[in-house]
């Protein structure tokens, strides 16, 4: 008898799990010492069973007794079982809203009651990783973090009937999701998007990823190395105009910058300065949009361009300053600043590869390669120039002694001087020879003179002064050639010291006029 009452009383339990919270507290007192005191009513719709008994704890009990206390106790677990995992699970909640059967209600259309209702998406984005940025391409990538809010009118719960349950997460193909982009992206992320929505029992949806931004961004290469860049990400909807859908930014300029540099992992090389936003309103479409424009600024650190470029360009300025050291007369000295300057060359073509094609203005680092190539260009021809200078003198100089040559060597058949001095020579030796015969024929008186014994000795001393003469002649005219031929000598060395001291104040003065102009236009 007492075990079919058992059976009764457990097929009577099962139905009333959701109507527990409801019944009145006097009908069924509950102690947490596990005993009831009173009496227990257990009603449903269709009957209604009562059982009074005293407390269990200081009664003695039947056999019987006891099995009806066991079953009412095992009523009571699985009864406060039943209500903890209904009321508290999320799976509870999620059948109140009943995302699965509404389907077209939460996930078809924006989550209003009325269509004239704006939908406010509120957007936050921070920072991450300055990945790269490509000069020449005119590219910024980066790794940033999106976090965006609305609201949802369908849902709603109360989360004192959930145990204080206030948020839960569910798939993001079960609600509907603003359609954002970037304007400035040029390669979809690859990376896979979060796949979970925050929704809060008062509507609120939360929404964060986190993505690679592959975007373009017009680089001011105009003080490379020492530059600022300022990059946008812009984002904004496909397909809303502001009438159905808002974008409304929800973090100030200062804040935002100071929560960029919180999560900002690294820069490559670059120095993050600051973040700020702004919304503006396009008509792209022939209807107005709201766009959210986030700008990162940033500075290159310059030190590797330093070491690595402009250091360098520099030593070989020096180097060709050097080479005016070298002596003039050999080749080595053209062939060094050749050298020289192709080395520069090398350093402007590695500087092509870097900078934008497009820049709007020649940038200054390529003013500071040009200068210097042309300084170092002035100096070669002005080398060319003076070894042609000084080559001239060395014709001349071949010339004269050629002619010093022929004055040595006084039986040489093409001086005609030598010729005349030859003639009279002849003369006055067969002059003095017949003399001397017809002195010997006819032994003339002491004292007399024979004609032309007088007329070889006047002859005689007519050679001699003729070779006088000579020899001042080829005095004078070596110290002519000599003067000749030093003449483009000191040509080119007056125009060397007049090249060196332009050289050096127009290097003076471009370095000066270039690098202050980079430190104004920086600062």
């Amino acid at each position: 008898m007492m075990l079919a009452l058992s059976v009764f009383v457990i097929l009577l339990t099962e139905g009333r799990t959701s109507n527990l919270d409801s019944r009145d507290p006097e009908d069924n007192q509950l102690v947490t010492n596990g005993t009831f005191n009173g009496t227990l009513n257990l009603s449903d719709d269709f009957n209604t069973t009562e059982f009074n008994y005293s407390n269990r704890h200081t009664t003695t009990l039947s056999p019987d007794n006891e099995m009806l206390e066991m079953t009412l106790e095992h009523i009571d677990e699985k009864t406060e079982e039943t209500e903890h995992t209904y009321e508290c699970s999320y799976q509870s909640v999620l059948e109140k809203l009943d995302l699965k059967k509404n389907h077209d209600k939460y996930v078809l259309s924006r989550p209003v009651k009325d269509y004239r209702t704006k939908t406010l998406v509120y957007i936050n984005m921070r920072i991450y990783t300055i990945l790269d940025v490509r000069e020449a391409d005119q590219m910024f990538i980066s790794y940033v973090l999106v976090h965006l809010r609305w609201y949802n009118e369908h849902i709603n719960w109360n989360p004192r009937q959930f145990c204080g349950l206030k948020h839960i997460l569910i798939p993001t193909k079960y609600l509907w999701m603003p359609d954002l982009t970037i304007e400035e992206m040029t390669e979809q992320d690859k990376a896979t998007p979060s796949s979970h929505l925050k929704i809060k029992h008062h509507g609120a949806i939360e929404f964060r990823n986190d993505q690679v931004v592959v975007s373009t961004c017009k680089m001011e290469v105009y003080r490379f190395p020492f530059d600022i860049q300022s990059c946008n990400i812009s984002f904004k909807s496909i397909m809303h105009s502001d009438d159905e859908l808002m974008l409304v930014e929800f973090t100030k300029n200062s804040e935002l910058t100071e929560q960029s540099r919180q999560t900002i992992q690294t820069q490559h090389e670059w120095i993050f300065i600051n973040m700020s936003e702004r919304k503006k309103t396009i008509n792209y479409f022939g209807f107005n949009q709201t766009v959210v424009v986030y700008t990162i600024t940033m500075k290159r650190r310059s030190v590797l361009y330093i070491a690595n470029f402009l250091l360098p360009v520099l030593f070989f300025l020096c180097l060709d300053f050097a080479s005016f050291l070298l002596s003039d007369t050999g080749g080595e000295k053209v062939g060094f600043k050749i050298t020289v300057l192709l080395a520069v060359t090398v350093m402007q073509l590695i500087l092509n590869d870097i900078l934008p094609p497009s820049s709007d203005k020649i940038p200054l680092i390529a003013i500071y390669c040009i200068g210097i190539f042309t300084l170092m260009l002035l100096s070669l021809l002005e080398t060319i120039l003076v070894m042609y200078l000084i080559g001239k003198d060395q014709k001349s100089t071949d010339k004269t002694e050629e002619n010093q040559k022929l004055n040595e060597n006084p039986e040489d058949k093409r001086s005609p001087l030598v010729g005349c001095f030859k003639g009279i020579r002849k003369l006055i030796t067969s002059g003095s020879a017949e003399d001397t015969s017809k002195e010997d024929q006819s032994f003339p008186e002491e004292g007399g003179s024979s004609p032309h014994t007088e007329v070889s000795l006047v002859m005689e001393k007519v050679y001699e002064e003729l070779g006088e003469m000579r020899k001042s002649i080829t005095l004078l005219s070596s110290r002519t050639e000599d003067e000749k031929s030093s003449y483009w000598t000191r040509v080119a060395e007056k125009i060397n010291k007049i090249f060196i001291l332009f050289y050096i104040i127009a290097v003076l003065l471009f370095l000066g006029v270039l690098f202050t102009v980079w430190n104004i236009d920086n600062n």
